[in-house]
């Protein structure tokens, strides 16, 4: 059997040259993000979020793009979750994608801010009603008794919500990651891959630099 350390591939399929990429990050995610649409990868909006807390305890976990413009890149959540108290403590985060079928990666660090109420209950109201009932029922990132109370409360709210409206919960919204760091990550042979970051300045232009693999 192979070790741990024997694993590993070597990237040859693109190449990324800052002289090639867009003055905007946004219309160059905007160009991976419609190739990666078109290589059809497997949930290709999901990313991965790091947050901390305000001792700087860091944390991190998998959710789902929703929707992004030059305003950020937005996720849903609980507010009362893990990361949504983090996130009131320590309104920063960073994302990262890795489509592994294109080799490539995508890192973005920022300020975190919730969205508007309207973004909340439009998007909330578009979930299939499992999800939505979903929200109501689980006390995100907290103890509890078993799976069966879970199940039991999903059955209580499913009664409840026959005869009443389904509305968003108010513990339960959008938060947006406002950009100040983009990077675009190409793998190459050898590991030495191409490095694009994009760092926002204070005239809101951003500075277009390569870093060393």
């Amino acid at each position: 059997m192979s070790s741990i350390a024997d694993i590993r591939r070597d990237y040859s399929l693109k190449t990324l040259n800052e002289t090639e990429v867009t003055e905007n990050p946004f219309q160059q995610f905007a160009d991976w993000w419609q190739q990666a649409i078109e290589s059809e990868i497997d949930e290709v909006n999901a990313m991965t979020l790091a947050t901390a807390s305000l001792e700087g305890v860091p944390s991190a976990r998998i959710v789902l793009l929703k929707g992004y413009d030059e305003k950020g890149f937005v996720f849903y959540t609980n507010y009362e979750s893990a990361k949504g108290q983090e996130l009131a403590e320590n309104p920063r985060a960073s994302l990262l994608f890795f489509w592994k079928e294109l080799e490539r990666q995508v890192r973005i660090t920022g300020l975190v801010e919730k969205v508007s109420t309207q973004e909340n209950d439009e998007y909330f109201l578009s979930r299939p009603t499992g999800s939505q009932i979903g929200a109501w029922a689980s006390p995100q990132s907290h103890v509890i008794e078993n799976r069966s109370w879970l199940e039991n409360k999903v059955k209580e709210l499913e009664i409840k919500f026959s005869t009443e409206q389904l509305t968003r919960p108010s513990h339960w919204g959008g938060y947006r990651v406002k950009p100040v760091i983009i990077e675009f990550w190409q793998g190459r042979s050898s590991r030495l891959h191409d490095r694009i970051q994009y760092t926002l300045q204070e005239n809101n232009s951003w500075k277009i630099e390569r870093l060393a693999p």
